[in-house]
C-alpha cells in the first residue's frame, strides 16, 4: 500500500512538471538571444538575432547601460552578434535592448543587470569558506548515517498485514 501511494506521488510530480514544458517554450517566442541573461558591472554581454534580413551583415543596438554597439555577421547565416561592456558601478535592475537592422526591422528585449560581482566566501558564523575539508567530511558522514538510520527504520516498522 505505501508503494502505491509513493508511485501516485512521483506520478503526480512529473506529470505537473511535464505540463509545464509547452508553456516554457511558447513563452520563448523571442528570436533575440543574450548572453549572460543577467550581466554583472564589469562584464560583457552578447546580443545576437535572427530578426533581420537574413541577407543583412549590419545593424545597431543600443542599451540603456551599455549605450550604443554594432551588430555584424555571426557565425550562424542570418543571425547577426554584437557586444558592450557593463560599465563599473551600474547597480541592479533591468536593462533595455534595442536592436535596428534592415529592413526597418526594430526589436527590443530586456535582462537583468545584477550588482557588483561577489567576491569572498560569505561569513556565516561557521568559519571561513575554504575550510572545508574535515566539515564536509563531518556533514557526509552524518548525512550518510541519518539516511541509513531511516532506511533500516522503514524496513524494521511493524505493519499491520504480517502475522
Amino acid at each position: 500500500m505505501r508503494y502505491t501511494h509513493m508511485g501516485a506521488g512521483i506520478g503526480l510530480a512529473l506529470g505537473a512538471l511535464g505540463l509545464q514544458i509547452p508553456v516554457a517554450v511558447a513563452a520563448d517566442d523571442s528570436h533575440v538571444r543574450i548572453d549572460p541573461g543577467d550581466g554583472s558591472p564589469g562584464s560583457t554581454v552578447t546580443v545576437s538575432t535572427s530578426d533581420c534580413d537574413p541577407a543583412a551583415d549590419y545593424g545597431k543596438g543600443w542599451s540603456e547601460v551599455g549605450g550604443e554597439f554594432h551588430l555584424f555577421a555571426g557565425d550562424e547565416e542570418g543571425v547577426l552578434t554584437g557586444r558592450f561592456t557593463i560599465p563599473e558601478g551600474t547597480g541592479a535592475g533591468t536593462d533595455t535592448i534595442t536592436l535596428k537592422c534592415p529592413p526597418r526591422t526594430k526589436v527590443t528585449e530586456t535582462y537583468q543587470v545584477t550588482g557588483r560581482t561577489p567576491r569572498g566566501s560569505v561569513s556565516a558564523g561557521f568559519g571561513p569558506g575554504e575550510d572545508s575539508g574535515v566539515a564536509l567530511a563531518l556533514g557526509g558522514g552524518l548525512l550518510l548515517t541519518a539516511t541509513a538510520g531511516g532506511l533500516v527504520w522503514i524496513c524494521r516498522r511493524p505493519n499491520d498485514n504480517r502475522s
